[in-house]
């Protein structure tokens, strides 16, 4: 492949896994949106409605270890194209369960669905990271957070309008599953390595390395990582669940103004992840997340001694912008482990933070009736802190330990960039399919 033909590829796979991204988070989006249908449908209590939601969460954390094993076995391209089907086809399931223990069933094989697209996507996305050598993956979150936005608002109005559930998720899983298959063709289809080995072409030598384990327990660097994403994500989750019931309980406010915690929580964290990828290419991981964890914190901190519906909404934007770069870096950060497969560190970090979005909710729940909410959210802010004191795992700040001959380091401080260049230092990029490049000439 020639210089030009490879760095045209990389850009083409950028857009596509942002495509793939979008599509399942406006399939997130859509599902959000009818579980007021599927509860009244179903004449379901919050118990039961709980109950039913874990077993989705629990079906994509059983899942998540199958995605590195089946992308070595048929190839990474093949295995999102096929798991992004079958992610579109769980989302069918819900609304045609006609009880309590067939919907637990349909949400567990939707949950599936969902979490092996999941790690593919982002094991896609670390491998177009490490080709443009310089952070992508907030900004693949991104695409995710719009496409759920828009997943979400195309739902509001479906449910606004009375369409039943079973007729709006039987519109939108066929136009996602297309979009996304139709995505996948463009990205790339570089086979597994093995550990130290990074072989980089279709066809390339990475097809001999043995196939990752099914199931196996992650490393200690990929704990670390994991811990990382664990601190975000039950930030995100107490404050996706409990934003809007904070406000009308502790500050009394409205209908109106308490959905606006959950919006501007959630429109902050998409603005904020979008632009996130040139704030760690400027200070890089492992001083973005500290700084984030400090905005967390004062969020959090916000919120709990907020009394008034104002400073309580300003307080989970805070919270939005503080964590929203941390699970993608974590993410690529995982990615880029030497210890297991990229798709295996990648399900291993998935599988703690959706543990953490399933305990979240329930904790603060139950601190909040020993307690109080202000109470909850306190543990909220305290493990809000926790990405200040932890954010080294993500990997050296730019320049404290040059590669070889001064190469920078990747993404502004998340691993080597290992900037390979023509013999006549014209800074050409050498065979863009084994080694990243630098971001300059990718765009």
């Amino acid at each position: 492949m020639d210089q030009t033909g490879g760095l045209r590829a990389t850009r083409r796979a950028r857009i596509a896994v942002a495509v793939v991204f979008a599509a399942h988070g406006a399939a997130s989006g859509t599902f959000a949106t009818r579980i007021p249908w599927i509860r009244e449908h179903l004449d379901l209590g919050p118990g039961a409605l709980g109950l039913a939601l874990v077993c989705m969460t629990a079906g994509a954390s059983a899942a998540m270890p199958l995605a590195a094993p089946l992308a070595h076995r048929h190839g990474p391209r093949a295995a999102l194209r096929w798991l992004s089907v079958l992610c579109c086809a769980g989302l069918l399931l819900p609304p045609l369960m006609p009880a309590l223990g067939w919907l637990c069933l349909g949400l567990f094989l939707y949950g599936c669905g969902l979490g092996l697209m999941d790690v593919a996507m982002n094991a896609q996305g670390v491998q177009v990271e490490e080709r443009y050598g310089r952070s992508v993956m907030s900004g693949l979150h991104g695409m995710w957070s719009v496409g759920t936005l828009a997943g979400g608002a195309v739902g509001a109005l479906a449910a606004h309008a009375g369409l039943d559930a079973r007729v709006h998720v039987a519109l939108a899983a066929p136009v996602l599953a297309v979009v996304a298959v139709t995505a996948c063709r463009w990205t790339l289809d570089i086979r597994a390595p093995g550990a130290g080995t990074r072989e980089g072409t279709d066809g390339g030598s990475g097809g001999d390395e043995a196939e990752p384990p099914r199931f196996a327990l992650p490393s200690r660097g990929v704990l670390a990582i994991g811990a990382v994403g664990f601190f975000a994500v039950f930030a995100e989750g107490a404050s996706m669940d409990w934003s809007g019931i904070y406000l009308s309980d502790v500050t009394d406010a409205g209908p109106g103004l308490s959905a606006a915690a959950y919006t501007a929580f959630a429109c902050t964290m998409a603005v904020a992840r979008l632009v996130g990828d040139a704030v760690v290419s400027r200070f890089g991981a492992v001083r973005t997340v500290r700084a984030g964890g400090v905005l967390a914190t004062a969020g959090g901190l916000l919120v709990v001694v907020a009394r008034v519906p104002v400073a309580a909404v300003a307080g989970f934007a805070l919270i939005g912008v503080g964590i929203a770069v941390v699970v993608p870096l974590c993410f690529a950060a995982a990615g880029r482990t030497a210890t297991a497969a990229p798709g295996q560190a990648i399900a291993g970090v998935a599988t703690l933070a959706y543990a953490s979005g399933l305990a979240a909710p329930a904790a603060v729940g139950w601190i909040a009736e020993l307690t109080s909410l202000s109470v909850s959210f306190g543990l909220v802010t305290v493990l809000a802190s926790g990405l200040v004191v932890c954010a080294g795992v993500l990997g050296r700040e730019p320049g404290t330990e040059p590669d070889g001959g001064g190469a920078r380091t990747h993404a502004g401080g998340t691993g080597p960039a290992r900037e390979a260049r023509d013999p006549a230092g014209g800074g050409a990029p050498d065979r863009l399919g084994k080694d990243p490049r630098s971001g300059a000439d990718l765009g």
